[in-house]
């Protein structure tokens, strides 16, 4: 009976057959179990960075080339330019300037909807959308373009109402007249960028910019300096180059299979919900034109400083210096909002702020390598653009602060293509209104004017207003609910859908 006593009964637990060791061995194989279960966490968690990392790396490399070599074609037709005179130089800079303030910014802001509305159309998989959302925001382009142009063709008088010399403005008057065909391409140029960007499709567009700055190089020869035409010459050359652009453009779209899902040919349902699309557009056109604003704006007013000359030509280094640079973290901020729309409209929140934490340290990383080099080449990079020694050593101290301004207006381009893919441009307009022309602007004329700090001191103006841009934004995406954002995101792309009853 005593021996019976010590045997195990059938009622005894298993387990406790099996760990009589006071439950040591259970829980040894709790802890490895918990260990291999936080490993093999980690190692998912690395491996979905790491293809975060590559997605945005291969939409932004052919996004910035983009970038660039569309910056590019205004540029050359400048330098062309600059080889027939001083005076006809003067009129192609000021009215490419003009162009881009009241026309080109405009429109590349409205278009920027497309960053939300086909973005999230294609994470969705509504892929038919896109292109009805295109055609939309083509017609609606097409349409603001027509008073843009009224304003182009009377480029010469309102230069001269605001102060500006009356032979540039004459010649500004020209150039503008012969770029009027182009601000009807350049809408429907970036509908169709945004069309393609939000579908990951970017190395067809770098290719059709490519060959179109080649173009470009051919037309500007020929019409500057064989036609006869000058200044004419070179501003024909941009409009032909921009319809060039699109031609290609369209040719792919209609003939790749890439295209297949997302174009299907034009549709009345393009007519309808047109009020949606602009309600998202103007947010974003004021978005974009308050920022580009505040930066000419800068120029503009080194005008009144003493030694105006010297001073108008340092800050228009900077700024072209820094328009160049810029063009990085802006094809970094064009991947993330696709990225960012992408993933909403699939129904991903977590992977849509995980595309938001990669591309911050990215923009960090860019920004401080390229402050570094901006620091570095300080004491030479004035001689690119003049030989006068006082323009150079201006040129030199100015060269620190723009890194700075480099460094944060990286991250907050960036944090705008999270705001453009997540649908929030009407708070991105409120962020930049109060940034650039509450504490921008007032700045920047306090410390030029009052503290007289001079030209620096309206850069210094640009860097606050960055400060608080950036605070801004970074506030609003770290206390963003994503869940929530998905499910707007799916209300906005199946609200956009019209029964085929109501269209037909």
């Amino acid at each position: 009976m005593d021996r019976e006593d010590e045997k195990p009964s059938l009622a005894t637990p298993l387990i406790d057959i099996l760990h009589e060791d006071d439950g040591k061995g259970l829980d040894f194989d709790r802890e490895e179990r918990n260990k291999n279960s936080d490993e093999k966490g980690i190692n998912k968690r690395n491996k979905e960075i790491v293809e975060e990392v590559k997605k945005q790396l291969w939409l932004a490399g052919p996004l910035i080339c983009v970038s660039l070599l569309q910056f590019c074609l205004q540029l050359i037709s400048v330098m062309f330019v600059g080889h027939l005179g001083e005076l006809v130089l003067s009129g192609a800079s000021m009215a490419s300037s003009f162009a881009s303030v009241t026309g080109f910014s405009m429109l590349l802001g409205m278009a920027s909807a497309l960053d939300t509305l086909c973005g999230q159309s294609y994470g969705a998989k509504q892929y038919h959308m896109l292109g009805i959302q295109m055609q939309r925001a083509m017609l609606v382009l097409s349409l603001v373009s027509i008073p843009l142009a009224v304003i182009w063709a009377n480029t010469g008088p309102i230069l001269v109402f605001l102060g500006q010399d009356p032979d540039i403005s004459e010649q500004a008057q020209l150039y503008a007249c012969y770029m009027i065909p182009s601000i009807f391409a350049y809408g429907l140029l970036q509908c169709l960028v945004k069309f393609l960007q939000t579908q990951n499709i970017v190395f067809p567009m770098m290719i059709s910019s490519g060959i179109t700055t080649l173009i470009h190089l051919l037309m500007c020869w020929l019409l500057v300096f064989k036609s006869g035409l000058g200044i004419r010459g070179a501003a024909l050359a941009n409009s032909i180059s921009y319809w060039t652009n699109v031609a290609l453009l369209v040719l792919y779209v209609k003939f790749s299979p890439s295209c297949a899902k997302s174009w299907t040919g034009f549709s009345k349902e393009a007519l309808h919900n047109i009020p949606t699309f602009i309600k998202l557009a103007i947010p974003s056109a004021v978005m974009v034109c308050l920022e580009m604003w505040s930066f000419e704006m800068m120029v503009l007013l080194s005008g009144l400083l003493p030694n105006p000359q010297l001073e108008t030509s340092v800050l228009s280094i900077c700024l072209n210096t820094a328009s160049t640079v810029w063009m990085i973290p802006y094809g970094l901020s064009n991947a993330v909002s696709t990225r960012v729309s992408n993933e909403l409209g699939a129904g991903h929140p977590q992977t849509a702020r995980l595309a938001v934490c990669v591309v911050m340290v990215m923009a960090i990383t860019e920004s401080v390598l390229v402050g570094a080099i901006l620091i570095l080449i300080r004491n030479i990079w004035g001689y690119a653009y003049s030989n006068e020694i006082q323009v150079v050593r201006y040129v030199a101290t100015m060269m620190p602060i723009l890194a700075i301004s480099n460094f944060l207006d990286g991250l907050q381009c960036v944090l705008s293509g999270a705001v453009r893919g997540s649908g929030w441009q009407k708070v991105g307009a409120f962020v930049n209104l109060g940034s650039y022309y509450l504490v921008g602007i007032p700045s920047a004329l306090l410390l030029a004017f009052v503290i007289h700090v001079g030209g620096r001191g309206l850069w210094l103006g640009i860097i606050c207003a960055l400060m608080v841009q950036v605070l801004s934004l970074l506030i609003i995406t770290l206390r963003t609910n994503w869940e929530q954002e998905a499910k707007k995101a799916t209300e906005r792309v199946y609200d956009s859908i019209i029964p085929v009853d109501i269209v037909s």
